[in-house]
């Protein structure tokens, strides 16, 4: 069984990480807490004994000596985050990949338990969701592409998770749905979990 975690990250740069939440506590606090994200985010995915594959948002980072031996490195490719998904997928299964989920680096409440969840979901499920508070997800699986996922759905915003589900209901989809968590957007869910990073 070949299964695989993408990791789509944004390349860390000042000013341009995290923005809603440096609205509030400026940009360099922002960065910083970015990193902690990434770094925890990273943490939870190397207790997973599967492939990553980390997914740059702009151009691949020369210093990479930070991630474990059985990482790979690509980049993004496509104009919206629903194309840029859509495409790494499709890509992936086209290697012969079983089972994929996808995380980005937001959530601080993910854990390696809910990620191993998510696998044992596709066992007999085509989709596994993870849902988060805010209305999207903080993790996506599935067993064999379905690029309807990724099409017609308004990116960040409160209806991309009631969307998907809508989508997997009316084209009979089998499902699994994991626990809700919280991404980290706003200074109030960076108080909550900051301590914890």
């Amino acid at each position: 069984m070949k299964n695989g975690i993408l990791i789509f990250q944004k390349n860390a740069e000042l000013g341009n990480v995290k923005t809603r939440l440096a609205s509030t506590i400026g940009d360099q606090a922002a960065f910083e807490a970015y990193q902690l994200l990434v770094k925890y985010t990273h943490k939870v995915a190397s207790e997973s004994p599967v492939q990553k594959i980390l997914f740059y948002s702009n151009h691949l980072e020369e210093d990479r000596g930070e991630y474990p031996i059985n990482y790979r490195f690509e980049l993004q490719s496509g104009f919206g985050l629903g194309e840029k998904m859509s495409n790494a997928f499709q890509r992936l299964f086209e290697e012969k990949f079983d089972r994929l989920i996808i995380i980005g680096t937001d959530c601080a409440e993910i854990t390696a338990e809910l990620i191993y969840e998510a696998f044992e979901s596709l066992k007999d499920k085509d989709v596994v969701i993870g849902p988060a508070h805010d209305g999207g997800y903080y993790l996506l699986g599935m067993r064999k592409f379905i690029p309807g996922l990724f099409e017609g759905i308004p990116w960040s915003t409160d209806q991309v998770a009631s969307l998907t589900r809508d989508y997997l209901e009316n084209h009979k989809i089998s499902y699994d749905v994991l626990a809700t968590l919280s991404d980290v957007d706003f200074e109030e869910e960076w108080n909550k979990f900051k301590d914890k990073l």
